[in-house]
């Protein structure tokens, strides 16, 4: 499908914190948010503020209505089958913790094989070697080639070990090293893997089809696609999510209560204990709506557009270091480090020019020992983002080298 060019200008104008005069480089950690969702959380605030699914009055129908609007939004958004396989989360570290706790407990036996990868997130690495600690488990990674790429060579010999679980991310949050999800989705699942992607660096940047990708679990964050923190969704294979059990428990994930004991709701409601992120959740609703505005695959080509400058005008710099494939094969981050300056330096130097900048081993502490640096400077671009950020940023870059001559 050929991407349509949206208006970039016209985009930035929905963005309030833009017109501060920051060059916002740093979308990859958390996403700007448009007043289409800030404007949809402080309607529910100011009109219908109550609670959902507990009561017959008028607005507390309205909020649960645009509550269970954002389940069906998301459903069309991933291409779920059903609103019963989408579990509103806090994001994506919850819906990880969700599957090793509900999932690994009742599944994963000593001796099991868990294949990771040296590119995932700490939230996708530290749940499972709690999970293995526990049960005796034994976990795997799959290295990184010299462009930052996963060898796939080494992920088809782990698996014809028959791990009992492969999980990893579609794209390096620390590289934006764009993984071949499908394929390595659909070799785990014929080696008899369950498989769950982390998608909380690919939900926001690129058209996402969770049946066409064919992992048992998929996690994503609200606040990594222009909605609000607090509000997250872990989609899972009907069949998987209704042999769980609850991962946490108390009021609106039951039935019936006795006292001799409970029976749980159907799905999702059976893991959304207690009172949800109400609010956030009808915001990440309103960002579905604008992203699906825009068309993912417009969304893709404009971060392409800006991650091929940026890739160009930083390997012009000298003595910087871009880590991570080229930009045809990455999503809208680059990571680099500059000779005799700490990316923290550098960072700091760039917020002076009102360039926000991210310094720091990203959540991503195995993949920087890998790459035998204590952390990277990481920019990372979005809908909003313009070429002339990129050229600030190349500026702050070279007024931190005047700086430490």
């Amino acid at each position: 499908m050929a991407a349509q060019p949206f208006d970039v200008a016209a985009i930035r104008k929905d963005f309030p914190i833009l017109e501060t005069g920051i060059a916002y480089l740093d979308s990859a950690n958390t996403s700007q948010r448009p007043r289409q969702v800030t404007g949809a959380m402080l309607e529910y605030f100011e009109k219908f503020n109550s609670n959902v699914h507990r009561a017959a009055y008028r607005i507390a129908e309205e909020a649960t209505v645009r509550y269970e609007a954002t389940r069906e939004k998301v459903r069309a958004f991933v291409n779920a089958s059903s609103t019963k396989e989408i579990i509103y989360t806090r994001g994506t570290t919850e819906a990880i913790n969700l599957v090793a706790y509900s999932w690994g407990r009742k599944n994963v036996r000593r001796g099991d094989l868990i294949v990771l990868t040296i590119l995932d997130h700490h939230s996708n690495i530290v749940p499972w070697q709690i999970l293995a600690a526990e049960r005796g488990a034994q976990i795997e990674f799959v290295d990184i080639d010299d462009k930052g790429e996963l060898r796939q060579d080494q992920y088809a010999d782990l698996l014809k070990r028959g791990p009992k679980l492969v999980a990893f991310n579609a794209v390096s949050n620390a590289l934006g090293t764009i993984n071949p999800a499908r394929a390595m989705v659909a070799a785990a699942k014929e080696a008899g893997a369950t498989v769950l992607v982390d998608g909380a660096q690919s939900t926001p940047h690129q058209p996402v089809d969770v049946q066409e990708l064919g992992c048992d679990f998929y996690a994503f964050s609200g606040h990594k696609m222009l909605g609000p923190t607090g509000a997250g969704i872990l989609y899972g294979r009907r069949e998987l999510l209704e042999a769980m059990d609850p991962f946490m428990s108390g009021g609106d994930m039951i039935k019936t209560v006795r006292v001799e004991g409970a029976t749980y709701h159907d799905l999702p409601w059976k893991f959304e204990a207690g009172t949800q992120a109400i609010a956030e959740v009808i915001g990440l609703g309103a960002a579905v709506d604008y992203l699906g505005g825009l068309g993912m695959h417009a969304v893709r080509s404009h971060e392409l557009e800006i991650t091929e400058y940026a890739y160009e005008a930083l390997s012009e710099v000298e003595g910087l270091t871009v880590y991570g494939p080229p930009p045809s094969r990455r999503a809208g981050v680059i990571s680099f480090a500059l000779a005799g300056i700490h990316p923290h330096d550098l960072a700091t130097i760039a917020d002076r020019d009102q360039v926000c900048l991210r310094a720091g081993h990203h959540c991503a502490m195995p993949l920087m020992t890998r790459l035998g640096v204590p952390a990277t400077a990481r920019a990372s671009f979005y809908i909003y983002t313009q070429k002339d950020e990129v050229d600030r940023l190349v500026g702050s870059i070279k007024e931190a080298q005047r700086i430490f001559a």
